[in-house]
């Protein structure tokens, strides 16, 4: 925790050092004014003199005006502080995960980097807010109180050797009984997340099969050991708290009794003793504090620590030390001998393939589940690296090429197409920001999108909900495909990116695109053979290797592989019948 920190609040230096004089100064006016009020009773009411109970009084007022201004200022730059720190912290979390692949992702998990990202920002947020306004003030107020009370009376303050370790002694105890249940809940939390998210991403599956009552269940059991726990901490809390009052009035009580034996024997007079006893809470609301803030301290530690994991996590995909950034890229593909395992995985999904998409040629892949299609294509744009062989760009390692490059000459369709909150236009602009409305239509046109866009409230300034749930399944994917035309890329990746629209749309789709890609290298993973006829090659994968490749017909008339998939979806005149280009 101490190494994040002091990397994170290195920027606000000047703003720590301004809260710690202040934090001084107020801590020095509160200090004051026990002895400010035992004047006024030794000298001024004991004696009548009016006059100085005035004076006094008024310097009290100012010493108490100081404090107050002091006080408020350290507050007001103790809270920037600490949401800036909280702003950097998630800036930094949010671009460091936009730097994982698929790897990392699957590592952390969703609902845990959201946790990481909230809760546990806002912990140490909260802990550092606490330090600058309370944990500065404490060692002030511990050493100047005690100091202050000494001075007040040297006999009276033996009690504090007896007092002040019971009391440390017992928030220490009850801070050391916190730390392994701040460090369950922040994981059960992050149960709780991955629970909700699931359930409200999957409410049509939920409702669909009548299991509302099931998902309650499993939410509320989660829910309910996040609850156990935190019952566990509320207890030990107001067990604590009793604990300090009980010690604190004791400790009272001691002043009280001892001190007025003493006034009574001569030895101490009646302002010193109750400015002695001012200076005792003092210093027990010091150590109070500083023991207190053991209990933020263990879950700010813990929360620091996850953060700490996602910042330290160092993406599997790094981009290359010299980036190559060729001035124009034709969109030739080339994979030679092409093998990868998922990490942790003994086996490989994909065993040497070796591929040449030319420009201005469609590649198709074609396979059961499970066969690796989505894995090779995913291989192109490196949301994963291969583990043997290699993947070039005309000519140059996709590993090698500058990852701006890289992204700008891909147009990837993925498997399951995702749209952000906003409307169509900023949707599509998510291909190419400049491009002009003209452009979103044409795009549109081509993707047999235009239509339905039209028809909605606002046209291009539609309003989309996050993840593209206001729209169908055809509807999303069709957005998909415009996205990606917006970005004009030399290479098109289309990821089973026709499984969700009929067959006369897939058809008229496939025609308008022929023209609009005809310079470009295209690769297709589709799951039914309608959509890859027309290829002009078609690769076969099973178990991760290549079984055949040839064009529809060549296929039909010898892989047995391809032949199979084909009869499973195909009589065998529409087999026979050729298909229009890809």
């Amino acid at each position: 925790m101490l190494g994040l920190l002091r990397a994170s609040l290195t920027p606000y230096r000047g703003s720590i050092a301004l809260v710690c004089v202040l934090q001084l100064l107020q801590t020095l006016a509160a200090l004051y004014l026990p002895t400010l009020n035992a004047r006024i009773i030794d000298e001024g009411v004991v004696t009548g003199d009016t006059a100085l109970i005035t004076r006094v009084g008024l310097l009290m007022l100012g010493v108490s005006a100081v404090q107050v201004i002091a006080s408020v200022i350290a507050v007001y730059f103790g809270a920037r502080v600490a949401m800036s720190l909280g702003r950097d912290l998630r800036e930094r979390l949010f671009s460091r995960v936009l730097q994982f692949s698929a790897q990392e992702m699957s590592s952390f998990g969703a609902p845990s980097l959201i946790t990481r990202s909230t809760n546990d920002v806002q912990q140490v947020q909260m802990f550092v807010f606490m330090a600058l306004t309370a944990i500065i003030m404490a060692p002030i107020m511990l050493v100047g109180g005690v100091f202050m009370a000494v001075r007040q009376d040297a006999g009276l303050s033996l009690l504090l050797v007896a007092v002040v370790p019971v009391l440390g002694g017992t928030m220490a105890l009850v801070a050391a009984r916190m730390v392994p249940y701040f460090r369950s809940m922040q994981k059960r939390i992050d149960t709780v997340n991955g629970i909700l998210r699931e359930q409200l991403t999957g409410i049509r599956v939920v409702r669909a099969f009548v299991k509302e009552v099931d998902e309650a269940l499993r939410f509320g059991a989660a829910n309910g050991d996040l609850r156990d726990v935190a019952v566990k901490v509320g207890r030990v809390l107001a067990l604590a708290m009793p604990l300090v009052m009980l010690i604190v009035n004791i400790a009272s009580v001691g002043v009280i009794w001892f001190g007025g034996r003493r006034v009574d024997a001569g030895l101490a007079e009646i302002g010193s003793v109750v400015a002695f006893l001012s200076y005792l809470m003092f210093i027990l609301f010091a150590v109070m504090i500083a023991t207190m803030m053991f209990m933020f301290a263990p879950r700010a530690a813990v929360s620091s620590e996850r953060i700490g994991d996602v910042l330290e996590s160092e993406p599997t995909l790094r981009p290359p030390a010299d980036p190559q950034k060729p001035d124009h890229v034709r969109g030739l593909v080339e994979m030679e001998n092409v093998c990868f395992h998922y990490p942790g995985a003994e086996k490989n999904v994909l065993h040497e393939i070796s591929v040449t998409v030319r420009p201005g040629t469609t590649t198709a892949i074609i396979g059961s589940t499970g066969s690796g299609k989505t894995t090779l294509i995913n291989l192109v744009p490196r949301l994963f690296d291969v583990t043997s062989g290699s993947i070039r760009i005309d000519g140059v390692d996709v590993r090698d090429l500058d990852p701006t490059v890289l992204a700008t000459v891909i147009g990837l369709v993925p498997q399951k197409p995702y749209l952000f909150s906003g409307t169509v236009a900023s949707n599509l602009r998510y291909g190419r920001a400049d491009a002009t409305d003209d452009e979103l239509w044409d795009a549109l046109r081509v993707a047999q999108a235009a239509n339905f866009v039209r028809s909605m409230d606002g046209g291009l300034e539609a309003a989309v909900a996050q993840g593209g749930t206001n729209v169908s399944g055809g509807q999303r994917q069709r957005l998909a495909i415009a996205r990606a035309l917006v970005r004009q890329p030399a290479v098109y990746l289309f990821d089973d990116s026709f499984s969700a629209l009929d067959y006369a749309t897939d058809a008229a789709l496939r025609a308008a695109l022929f023209p609009r890609t005809r310079e470009a290298s295209v690769l297709v993973v589709a799951q039914r053979v309608s959509t890859i006829r027309g290829a002009d090659e078609i690769l076969v994968l099973e178990h991760g290797r290549l079984v055949g490749r040839g064009t529809h017909a060549e296929l039909l008339a010898e892989n047995e592989t391809y032949q199979e998939i084909v009869a499973s979806q195909l009589t065998a005149e529409e087999a026979s019948r050729k298909g229009d280009t890809a």
